[in-house]
């Protein structure tokens, strides 16, 4: 009683505090959820959002002394390093943190907690290839007729393009990813800005004219649910598991937040069970929680065998070195070889 009391002053007198979360542009949740939030702490959220998680990420960076948000959610593992030493992030031991598979705890400093996680795989459009052969192996992509099928996102500002480039990173090796791109640029891939880019205007099952694109391994069964009852099978599917790489989503709180206490319980609430359990389906990542649990329509999204899970540390010493050389072969046009060159 007292705290509903507390809450109703607070209201009154015109002290409820706005908490903004800079969020990736795929940012969803239940809006009855939200609004219980606000009820229930007195707080008003605003959500921000700020592109890809790349670009989500760079903003922060950029306004490190004057911080646009309290809070930052959807960075991933690809640019965790960036966030961790780029120093904008306040430690913060969540109460829910025992609530959270041990496996994705990556910060041992808790500046950056695991909300969720899955899988960035290639998807293909079932139609598209029903009286067509899909390629066989991953290196077939690179093959004429299947690289001008193909669009990926840039990984400067994609994380979906970024965890793809070391996919094949770790499929080709150091010296062979750079042939293997160099091979789709020739045969004419397309380079989207980021995921919503390539997968709502140039994938052919949006009317697009590319039935290969890169998005997750939940993305048939999001196209199940969202049809209403259209379709009963998902009307595409996902190919080659050795080239999905795992990937998980962080929040942190945002160094010169001006409502700390707020910014908390914002973290929190992200990951409390009924947000966690929302998660699926708003955002078709798996809830990082362990009693978490998963809708029926994830049926439809296998958890992959064999997929590319990179050591962090190898991911910290190399990302950048990683984009810029894809960057020189990829949009600039440079050779393979000219680039190998430039690492001596």
């Amino acid at each position: 009683m007292l705290r509903i009391f507390a809450l109703l002053v607070l209201l009154a007198f015109g002290f409820a505090q706005e908490v903004t979360v800079l969020t990736h542009s795929s940012f969803s949740l239940d809006k009855g959820l939200i609004a219980r939030f606000e009820r229930e702490t007195g707080l008003k959220l605003r959500f921000l959002k700020g592109g890809d998680a790349g670009e989500t990420l760079n903003r922060a960076i950029l306004t490190k002394g004057a911080p646009i948000a309290d809070v930052i959610y959807g960075f991933d593992n690809t640019f965790l390093s960036r966030a961790l030493e780029a120093d904008i992030l306040l430690p913060y031991r969540s109460p829910e943190i025992q609530n959270l598979k041990a496996t994705l705890l990556l910060d041992p400093t808790f500046r950056a907690l695991p909300v969720d996680y899955g899988w960035v795989s290639l998807n293909y459009d079932r139609a598209y290839f029903k009286d067509r052969p899909l390629p066989k192996a991953p290196a077939d992509l690179a093959r004429p007729e299947y690289a001008r099928l193909l669009v990926v996102q840039n990984p400067a500002t994609s994380s979906p393009g970024l965890a793809f480039l070391m996919a094949t990173v770790a499929r080709f090796g150091e010296d062979g990813y750079l042939d293997f791109w160099a091979k789709l640029r020739d045969g004419g891939v397309r380079v989207a800005k980021g995921w919503s880019e390539a997968y709502y205007t140039h994938f052919t099952l949006y009317k697009g004219d590319r039935p290969l694109v890169v998005s997750y391994t939940t993305s048939p069964a999001a196209e199940v649910y969202y049809s209403e009852g259209k379709y009963q099978e998902p009307p595409t599917g996902n190919l080659f598991p050795e080239l999905a790489f795992f990937q998980v989503e962080f929040v942190g709180i945002l160094k010169g937040t001006k409502n700390l206490e707020g910014a908390k319980k914002v973290v929190d609430w992200l990951l409390s069970k009924s947000v966690q359990e929302n998660l699926p389906t708003e955002m078709w990542m798996y809830p990082a929680r362990r009693d978490a649990k998963l809708p029926e329509v994830f049926r439809f999204a296998p958890e992959p065998l064999g997929s590319v899970r990179m050591d962090p540390r190898a991911m910290a010493q190399n990302r950048e070195r990683w984009i810029e050389e894809w960057t020189k072969v990829v949009l600039q046009g440079q050779s393979p070889e000219a680039v190998r060159q430039g690492r001596r």
